[in-house]
């Protein structure tokens, strides 16, 4: 297993081999001792989640209190992730990941990212569907769910879709500069 540090601090690619023979393939998605000898925390998953999107589909910029390892099973993922943790020296940067799991062969990927402010988007690139599992750490509290908006020009997401399917909620997050003004005076 094999994780990458990315650009925002605790954001990690975590990458494996898929062993295969004439049945298909077999990997080991996460592993706790291995995560927690590069970020230091203990990740303990409480729930389990599947999301489904169609091609076209942007589900951004989301922030929860929650540490979640992403494994795309089935189309590509598109994943801008943005710092939005106000005392981070990487505020406001956008990293962009892209996951295809979809080949048997293919080194299989995962995306783990910590709670406490990294934002995390989705993008559904290509023809097929996006089927993803997420493990977290807490159960969701909407009332610290936060969102920034998909098309915020500070961030200024570089999204490879055109008119995209977004969700009224997301289509009426705040900017960087409304959810931070003290970033930008």
């Amino acid at each position: 297993m094999n994780i990458e540090e990315t650009s925002i601090a605790g954001v990690l690619i975590i990458e494996g081999v898929a062993r295969t023979d004439e049945r298909g393939f077999f990997y080991e998605i996460f592993r706790r001792e291995e995560l927690k000898k590069i970020t230091g925390s203990d990740f303990n998953p409480i729930q389990w989640n599947h999301s489904m999107s169609v091609p076209g589909v942007i589900r951004a910029v989301h922030t929860e209190d929650w540490n979640k390892l992403v494994y795309p099973v089935t189309g590509t993922l598109y994943a801008p992730i943005v710092d939005l943790r106000p005392e981070s020296p990487t505020f406001g940067k956008v990293e962009y990941i892209t996951i295809d799991n979809r080949e048997d062969t293919s080194p299989k990927k995962a995306l783990f990212l910590p709670k406490g402010g990294v934002g995390n988007s989705i993008c559904v690139v290509g023809t097929e569907p996006l089927n993803y599992l997420y493990l977290v750490d807490e159960y969701w509290d909407d009332a610290k769910a936060r969102g920034i908006a998909w098309n915020d020009p500070d961030l200024n997401i570089k999204w490879p879709v055109d008119n995209p399917i977004v969700s009224e909620r997301d289509k009426n997050n705040p900017t960087l500069r409304e959810a931070f003004p003290e970033k930008f005076r």
